[in-house]
């Protein structure tokens, strides 16, 4: 059974643009452990003049996190081995010069129900 994550992703002050080229770099290695990115939402921008009060939540809040990830990934020993890979430790320093902060957990991805629109 697969490990399902969500990963929220915090940039310092000024460094999204170079938190989302790394984001970029490391998770196109997901897949060489056998996961899948199964999603990733970005805040394209922090202002307070945000109509949608679900992007609001997210983009609004000088607290909330730049970047949301739900990956999926073979079992615990596969996100070892990512998170070990030479290639993303390598970058150790790009991450550490963008990111300020990173909250990874399991989560139980639930099915989304269908409904159809009406006219």
């Amino acid at each position: 059974m697969a490990l399902d994550l969500c990963c929220l992703l915090w940039a310092h002050p000024g460094r999204r643009a170079e938190m989302h080229s790394y984001e970029d770099k490391v998770l196109a290695l997901v897949a060489d452990h056998g996961g899948v990115v199964r999603q990733r939402a970005v805040c394209s921008v922090r202002q307070r003049a945000i109509r949608s009060v679900r992007q609001r939540a997210l983009c609004d809040d000088p607290d909330g996190p730049d970047e949301l990830q739900i990956i999926s990934i073979g079992d615990r020993a596969a996100l070892d081995r990512f998170m070990a890979d030479p290639r993303r430790t390598a970058l150790a320093a790009e991450r550490d010069s963008a990111i300020a902060r990173t909250e990874l957990f399991e989560v139980a991805l639930v099915a989304t129900p269908v409904t159809e629109e009406t006219t």
